[in-house]
């Protein structure tokens, strides 16, 4: 709880701006006064030297919470974004659905507009949104680089998902994803040279009873197998799309062995009871 505590006070306060000048490794290496605003006023306390794990605790969290955009020749805001018409129109009636006072609410569905546009959410994306909303950029800012499903990196035509969590994992997600990368020959987090295919490992995808599950684009494909992986990368390879579901021939989650329970119409109302009731 201290070293939450004291990581939340290093982001919110401007008192201690010459700690986080230097190197994460240097203010942590021994033990370091810290000035915390009390009220109206600024308490000292001294603190003992950080463990290594205290420090790469601590590191991960002023790491995370000060990244900062950095431009590059595919991502920087003079690349012009702008909605399409039917886009735009899109926009406006996702904003008119809140209060004029609170139409800031809609940033995330515009977010999610912009990136089905141009296939992921520049920066551009982001600060058009901002106009539209009429808010600062730091606000969007703010939620795109919050929620992961935002990529704020170029990715391919087919944005592969692959859930690598306990239950995918114990049905043979681990040899799904070797089956993906030995066929496109990339890693976790890479793109084909052509830009058609981008490969991500996520946690749970909420389709535990179908696993393994990959999620391409918005298409959930489940019970993989490896023969049943590279015939649907194949399709992909050729710009077809295989149909979504568990890739077995079994309906939805129903057991692999056909229903057990509910294999009858059910009782009408009425039926069975006392005629006296």
């Amino acid at each position: 709880m201290f070293l939450i505590n004291v990581a939340r006070t290093l982001i919110r306060s401007p008192f201690n701006s010459s700690l986080l000048k230097n190197s994460t490794n240097n203010a942590l290496a021994d033990g370091v006064k810290i000035s915390l605003p009390v009220g109206s006023m600024i308490k000292s306390f001294h603190a003992s030297a950080f463990t290594p794990s205290d420090k790469l605790f601590l590191a991960s969290i002023l790491k995370k919470y000060f990244r900062q955009h950095r431009n590059t020749p595919e991502n920087n805001p003079s690349i012009p974004f702008e909605f399409t018409e039917e886009n735009l129109q899109r926009a406006k009636e996702i904003i008119s659905r809140y209060p004029p006072q609170y139409k800031k609410a809609a940033v995330i569905p515009l977010l999610d507009l912009g990136q089905r546009q141009l296939g992921w959410t520049s920066i551009s994306v982001m600060n058009t949104v901002s106009k539209l909303l009429e808010i600062p950029p730091m606000r969007v800012y703010e939620v795109a680089t919050f929620y992961t499903m935002f990529n704020r990196e170029p990715v391919g035509k087919y944005f592969l998902q692959l859930c690598t969590t306990t239950p995918c994992q114990l049905c043979g997600s681990t040899e799904i994803l070797e089956t993906i990368q030995n066929h496109l020959k990339i890693k976790p987090g890479e793109t084909t040279p052509d830009k058609l295919i981008t490969l991500v490992e996520v946690e749970c995808a909420g389709a535990c009873v179908n696993a393994p599950v990959l999620a391409i684009n918005d298409d959930y494909y489940e019970d993989l197998t490896p023969d049943t992986t590279i015939k649907i990368l194949e399709s992909l390879k050729r710009g077809n799309l295989p149909k979504p579901g568990p890739q077995t021939g079994r309906l939805t989650c129903e057991p692999k062995s056909g229903l057990t329970s509910l294999t009858s119409e059910p009782y009408g109302p009425g039926d069975f009871v006392r005629p006296d009731l």
